[in-house]
């Protein structure tokens, strides 16, 4: 990354840019990681119990007010209150909605946790990396977003405008108690919303940034059973087994060509099938092959006009034609009961707001112009598109983080901030103030 020029800048933006800095991000960021953890687990199961964002949505809260924003907490559920501060400029002008969530992926085995001895949840720092769940997803992030309307507030900047810091719970859970809960029930809106999640890429060293994610690829779960006929653990020539048709079920549908239109702009992963689970057998009855096999698959990868009706009549599709081959093959699919299907969305053009403020900023602090692309994973940027605001995804943690040793690259951190605090500058029409 090329140093930031601060000559090219404002004397406004000089004093903003240099207000952010790299030990108070880290600091402010293993705050976060580490306050009401493990209770913010959301697994993405319909079938398991929600975490409790209380403690990191009080704490947040907290932060906002220190920074002079009026804060509301809103709760669907009791103990999962999504967080709403409030900064409402001297003049007229755009509402712009600052947003990232409070809860957080499972950390699973702590075994797998090398990097930080065992504690998902002790932020450790190893060379140019900061490693525990929640880094990249989202707090490193999340960090981000406090540092910019802190630079902002200590700059003395008066917005044209209104600005709203959003924070949801049950992002992992695609928001039905949060950014939801939020669009559909309270009417939130806005007139541009920014999302800061992992959006950052790195191909070496000395080559790395962070992408703005401007359109955003949907998904779905699907529940596939296998019916078999059981028979002895000695005469598996009797009967039918689950298992072995579900395999040839597995084998088909992960090359499944799903049927889609093409993405406008941007291209992406395929739409495809991946599967996360699978049931077979019961305890105490290993002598007996299994009557069913039950796999869960997510279909990821949706692009605009995709639907859980096109995608359930393309499997169905395959599986018909593999019954019809082998009368002995019984197979259902639907979509998991409890499970939410996420469209996706199409992408906010280039000269567009908030892009073009964000691509400026990005300009600005690195010298070059920032990579547009379509984001493969769910984000509440998602939820802020369907209700018609023009959404973008962009912060500094890795887009493809791994389950265990979770990471966010650290010197992405403050740049990110930068760009995040002098975009907002621009959208407000406060540049030259």
């Amino acid at each position: 990354m090329k140093p930031l020029d601060t000559t090219k800048l404002t004397a406004l933006q000089q004093r903003i840019v240099q207000g952010i800095t790299h030990e108070a991000w880290l600091a402010l960021t293993r705050e976060l990681v580490t306050t009401g953890q493990p209770d913010a687990e959301n697994p993405l199961d319909p079938d398991m119990p929600s975490g409790s964002e209380e403690k990191i949505a009080t704490c947040v809260a907290g932060k906002l007010r220190e920074l002079g924003l009026d804060v509301q907490l809103q709760a669907k559920q009791p103990g999962r209150p999504n967080v709403i501060g409030t900064w409402t400029g001297t003049e007229p002008g755009p509402t712009v909605i600052l947003n990232d969530h409070l809860d957080v992926y499972p950390a699973g085995d702590p075994a797998g946790w090398t990097e930080t001895g065992g504690e998902p949840y002790r932020p450790t720092v190893r060379d140019d990396k900061l490693y525990a769940r929640g880094t990249s997803d989202t707090r490193g992030n999340l960090a981000c977003t406090l540092l910019a309307v802190k630079a902002l507030r200590d700059a003395g900047v008066e917005l044209r405008g209104t600005l709203k810091c959003i924070y949801t719970v049950d992002e992992e859970k695609h928001g039905p108690n949060g950014a939801i809960y939020l669009l559909e029930e309270l009417g939130v809106r806005g007139d541009f919303e920014i999302t800061a999640e992992p959006s950052g890429w790195t191909r070496s060293v000395d080559e790395w940034g962070i992408g703005i994610a401007v359109a955003h690829s949907g998904n779905c779960l699907v529940e596939i059973t296998v019916e078999g006929t059981q028979s002895h653990l000695w005469r598996p020539d009797t009967g039918v087994n689950a298992i072995t048709h579900m395999a040839k079920v597995v084998s088909a549908l992960q090359l499944l060509e799903l049927t889609h239109e093409e993405p406008e702009l941007y291209g992406g992963t395929r739409p495809m099938v991946c599967f996360t689970r699978m049931r077979a057998g019961e305890p105490r009855e290993m002598q007996f092959t299994p009557a069913r096999a039950v796999a869960i698959a997510a279909v990821v990868g949706l692009v605009p006009g995709m639907t859980m009706e096109s995608i359930l009549t393309d499997i169905r599709r395959v599986l018909d034609t593999r019954m019809a081959a082998d009368p002995t093959l019984k197979v259902h699919v639907r979509q998991v009961p409890g499970s939410l299907f996420v469209p996706a969305t199409k992408e906010v053009p280039a000269h567009a707001e908030p892009v073009a403020s964000l691509a400026r900023a990005y300009q600005s602090v690195f010298g070059e112009a920032p990579m547009l692309y379509r984001k493969n994973a769910y984000c509440d940027t998602i939820r802020f598109s369907h209700a018609g605001i023009p959404s973008v995804t962009f912060g500094p943690g890795e887009d493809g983080w791994p389950p265990t040793n979770e990471y966010i690259h650290t010197p992405k951190a403050v740049p990110a901030t930068q760009v995040l605090a002098l975009a907002m500058l621009r959208l407000f029409g406060a540049e030259g103030t």
